[in-house]
C-alpha cells in the first residue's frame, strides 16, 4: 500500500514538474495561472446556492463556440432543478468539477496558515462532492482540478488535496472578475459589472502577458440583491477578447494523462 502511494505521489510530482516548465504559476500549492506564452483564457464558473445565470451563460458559450469550466458544490449538484443545466453543460463539452460538498471555509481570513477544518472532515466533505460527480459519470481523473470554496486555501489544504488525488486550482488575480458576486449593501466592496468589465479590459491592455493563461472566474448565479449581473456582459466580453486573439478553452485541455 505504501509503495502504491509513493508511486502515485511520484506521478503527481512528475506531472506538475512538467506543468511548471510550461509556465504554470503556483500559490500556496495551487495553480493560479496557466501557460502565459499562449493566448488562451480559461473561463471558470463556481456555483453553490445561486444559479440565476445558468441558461444565459450556457447559451452565450454555445453562441461563441467558447469552452469553459464549472465548479459546483455537492449541494449544487444535488438540487433537482439543476439537473438539466448540469447535463447540458456536460453535453456541450465543458469541464465539470468540484467546489467542496458544503462550501466550507478552510482557513482564517486574517491568518491564512490557520486551518479551520480537521483533515477527517475535509476528506469526508471532498469525497462527498466527488461522489456527486460520479453520479453523472465524471471520474476523479476527469475532474482533477479542484476549486476550493471561497477560493481560499493554504498549503495544508493543498497537501490534503494531493493526498486525495486532486490539484487545487484558483482564479488568476488582477482583474477582480470574481467580485461579480458582490452586492450594494457591501458598501465599498461592491463592484458594478461595468467596473469589472473595464478592469478586465484594462488588465489585458496594460499587463505584459495580457490575459494569457488566465483563469478568469465568475459565478453562475448571485444574490438577488445584485440586479446588475455580470453574466449579462459575458457575450460582449467574449466577443471583445476573441477580437484580440484569445481562445476560450476548458481545463479538459490540460488534464494530465
Amino acid at each position: 500500500m505504501k509503495l502504491k502511494l509513493i508511486g502515485c505521489l511520484f506521478v503527481f510530482v512528475l506531472n506538475f514538474s512538467c506543468a511548471q516548465q510550461n509556465n504554470f504559476t503556483f500559490s500556496h500549492g495551487g495553480i493560479i495561472r496557466l501557460d502565459t506564452t499562449k493566448k488562451n483564457i480559461y473561463l471558470s464558473f463556481t456555483g453553490h446556492e445561486f444559479s440565476d445565470g445558468k441558461y444565459i451563460i450556457q447559451e452565450v458559450l454555445k453562441k461563441n463556440c467558447a469552452e469553459a469550466s464549472f465548479f459546483f458544490t455537492g449541494d449544487f449538484y444535488r438540487i433537482e432543478g439543476h439537473k438539466e443545466i448540469i447535463l447540458q453543460l456536460k453535453e456541450d463539452g465543458h469541464y465539470l468539477g468540484a467546489h467542496s460538498d458544503k462550501h466550507l471555509l478552510y482557513c482564517d481570513w486574517g491568518k491564512r496558515d490557520s486551518t479551520l477544518v480537521s483533515k477527517d472532515s475535509f476528506m469526508v466533505d471532498l469525497a462527498n462532492n466527488y461522489d456527486e460527480l460520479k453520479k453523472i459519470s465524471i471520474s476523479k481523473k476527469e475532474a482533477f482540478y479542484y476549486m476550493p470554496p471561497y477560493e481560499w486555501y493554504n498549503e495544508e489544504i493543498s497537501d490534503w488535496c494531493k493526498e486525495f488525488g486532486v490539484q487545487i486550482l484558483n482564479f488568476t488575480p488582477g482583474t477582480y472578475s470574481n467580485a461579480d458576486y458582490t452586492i450594494p449593501s457591501m458598501g465599498k466592496s461592491y463592484l458594478s459589472s461595468d467596473t469589472i468589465y473595464n478592469r478586465i479590459i484594462r488588465h489585458e491592455e496594460n499587463s505584459g502577458n495580457g490575459l494569457n493563461g488566465f483563469i478568469l472566474l465568475l459565478h453562475i448565479g448571485t444574490d438577488g440583491e445584485r440586479t446588475d449581473k455580470m453574466y449579462n456582459r459575458l457575450d460582449k466580453l467574449i466577443v471583445e477578447l476573441k477580437k484580440r486573439g484569445y481562445k476560450f478553452l476548458s481545463l479538459k485541455d490540460i488534464l494530465p494523462e
